[in-house]
């Protein structure tokens, strides 16, 4: 079945007098939606008692969660010491999202540095097969590991990188941020067609059992020569791209995925206007 809800807590969340995260499931579930993604972005800091209290609190709304590893994860890094590092950031990110029942983790594969763009692919590419390794040495084979589309230049992950690496194992399944990669291509998605050509490319790549419940990252975002600049709401009509064809493109592709709102600051009501929007009410 599809999900629809935000990354993190929303301006909302906190304007109604909340501030914990436990709080956020019932915050979640009373608008309608089915999914939230904690962020781990600045570090996994938290403790097996809070993990758990947070799944505790999920489980009993029938809200499924997932986490977004730390933003420096960099599999690309020529030192091999601080590439240990981000195999560590990531299993960390597992072992805490296991306590909270969890199953998806997403992660920003790595940036390309002074490396030829083929260089830095190719070295992802060993070091998350070093990575494929840890999972299945620390039994975590069961959870979903999503190397996510990135909007800047300078980062890896476009979409045939990301396929190329979720063929290493099927441990790995596509995080699709649609924001990034219409900021990486200058604004590239604006119909239905534009959408299923893409999502077309990685069912033909990877199989529709791979895809079928595949990882969705959603907003608009302010981009540059460069790529991206910065998330935005749903209020932009500047940059898009538009949820609308999307939806089109996944019912015709008979595609369900998680899809998390990463909205600056109206996650909750921007994800409840998808789930909307989807359904047609």
């Amino acid at each position: 079945m599809i999900k629809f809800g935000p990354s993190g807590n929303c301006e909302s969340f906190y304007a109604e007098g909340y501030s914990h995260t436990e709080e956020a499931a019932a915050f979640v579930k009373k608008r309608g939606l089915d999914c939230f993604e904690y962020s781990f972005g600045r570090g996994v800091r938290m403790t097996e008692d809070k993990a758990i209290s947070i799944g505790e609190a999920f489980a009993s709304e029938g809200v499924e969660i997932s986490a977004h590893a730390p933003y420096f994860v960099n599999l690309a890094n020529p030192d091999d010491e601080m590439a240990a590092k981000s195999y560590g950031y990531i299993l960390d990110t597992a072992k805490m999202l296991k306590y909270m029942g969890g199953k998806r983790v997403v992660f920003h594969p790595a940036a390309q540095g002074k490396a030829s763009r083929e260089e830095a692919v190719a070295l992802t590419e060993e070091r998350l097969k070093i990575l494929r390794d840890y999972i299945y040495l620390n039994s975590m084979q069961d959870m979903i590991f999503c190397p996510e589309t990135m909007g800047k230049l300078a980062q890896i992950g476009t979409v045939e990188e990301i396929v190329l690496f979720c063929k290493i194992d099927p441990v790995f399944t596509p995080c699709v941020d649609f924001g990034h990669i219409n900021a990486r291509e200058q604004g590239s998605l604006k119909t239905v067609q534009d959408y299923k050509s893409r999502l077309q490319y990685m069912l033909d790549e990877l199989g529709y059992e791979r895809m079928k419940h595949f990882h969705v990252h959603f907003s608009k975002i302010m981009y540059s020569a460069k790529g991206e600049i910065k998330h935005l709401t749903f209020e932009d009509d500047v940059f898009g791209p538009e949820f609308e064809p999307l939806a089109v493109a996944l019912k015709e592709l008979a595609l369900e995925p998680y899809i998390v709102s990463e909205s600056a600051g109206t996650q909750a009501e921007d994800a409840a206007y998808m789930k909307k929007v989807y359904f047609g009410q």
